[in-house]
């Protein structure tokens, strides 16, 4: 099939990179594994940071604008046979898509879209609406976490859904065999304000708990408008304990993981949190809270530790069983690998979403298809 791909929030041709940006990479490249002819339809992003933004009607007129371009395109070479929208939510909207397959007759698909009540204020309300109209009339819409699922079953009991769990290309990872050195600790973050900035702040509260006598270390990958409150929040601590990578590329990410014994993040907020299956694939057992859709990505008790959300004293002696438990280390760190380089790889999603897109859309019957 010819799908057009299209990110509100972050293309996946955005020179930041983040979450949502790899995330709409490997969507990508799962169908177009698959066979599928994927193509980025439009690099507008539809990001709306607060409710009464002013320059809300600029966005409109932006969208207008490039639906008459894209129509254009469409006329000109032949449209799709899929609109592919990822992470559609209150903050961006997708202002292109349901117009554009309502008028051309072709499938709409949504995947990591989020609907919430309580952002029904300003201009976010006039979003919702969209966003709930769109997630009705897809064909399908994928959701990678429980949540989300319940969130739009709520929302919309007759929207058609379907479960896509998160995912990751091992490759780099598996490229590197484990070697930890004992006590090191790694983290992988960008340092922002808001939920990473807490993440940040409870890590360091947790490690102030550990035993001084345990020689622990910790390599910290990422950087951020937030780099020098997140330095501060760690001046406690004997300054040989900590390496600051700052920024770093996969590949060297991979080297850095591949070292370390236990990938340390509380993840306040995390929607799940690719770094998580990262850090698994490279070997590494993780100690989180049980927040947020951290539960989709790692498990308890199997490939790591989920503690109570803002319990600093269980989240320490987590971190601390398992720098002194090393057995215990070593089976989380086997189960870990496996289930992120099998379970939640690349290949696997390729084909989970290949045949969502096949039962769903199909190749030939157009009878389901919106009119």
């Amino acid at each position: 099939m010819k799908i057009a791909f299209y990110a509100p929030l972050k293309s996946p041709n955005h020179p930041v990179p983040s979450g949502d940006r790899l995330m709409a990479q490997l969507l990508m490249q799962a169908m177009s594994m698959a066979g599928h002819d994927v193509s980025v339809v439009s690099e507008l992003r539809s990001f709306l940071r607060n409710a009464d933004d002013p320059d809300y009607e600029t966005l409109l007129q932006s969208a207008r604008e490039e639906i008459g371009r894209i129509r254009q395109q469409w006329h000109t070479s032949g449209k799709p046979d899929v609109w592919f929208c990822y992470h559609p939510y209150y903050k961006a909207p997708d202002l292109l898509g349901p117009l554009l397959c309502d008028e051309f007759g072709i499938a709409y698909i949504t995947s990591e879209a989020s609907y919430s009540n309580r952002r029904n204020i300003g201009n976010w309300a006039e979003n919702q609406c969209r966003l709930l109209d769109g997630i009705k009339r897809a064909t399908v819409n994928l959701c990678f976490t429980k949540r989300d699922h319940d969130g739009l079953l709520t929302a919309a009991p007759d929207a058609r859904l379907a479960m896509l769990p998160p995912f990751i290309d091992p490759a780099i990872f598996l490229a590197q065999k484990p070697a930890p050195h004992p006590f090191r600790l790694v983290t992988v973050a960008m340092m922002r304000a808001g939920d990473k900035l807490e993440s940040y702040a409870a890590l360091a509260s947790a490690l102030a708990q550990l035993p001084p006598n345990l020689p622990w270390t910790l390599d910290i990958i990422g950087d951020g408008p937030e780099r020098k409150n997140v330095e501060v929040l760690f001046n406690g601590f004997d300054p040989s304990r900590l390496h600051w990578h700052g920024e770093k590329k996969p590949e060297d990410i991979a080297v850095i993981l591949a070292n370390a014994a236990i990938y340390v993040w509380p993840g306040h907020g995390e929607a799940y949190g690719l770094a998580y299956l990262e850090a698994q694939a490279a070997g590494l057992p993780v100690v989180a809270e049980h927040t947020a859709g951290v539960p989709e990505v790692v498990q308890h008790g199997k490939t790591g530790f989920l503690t109570p959300a803002n319990d600093v004293n269980a989240y320490a002696a987590a971190i601390e069983h398992l720098l002194r438990h090393d057995d215990d280390r070593q089976t989380l760190a086997s189960n870990a690998r496996l289930f992120a380089t099998t379970e939640r790889s690349l290949d696997r999603a390729s084909q989970n979403l290949n045949t969502i897109l096949t039962n769903d859309i199909g190749t030939t019957d157009d009878s389901h298809l919106p009119s």
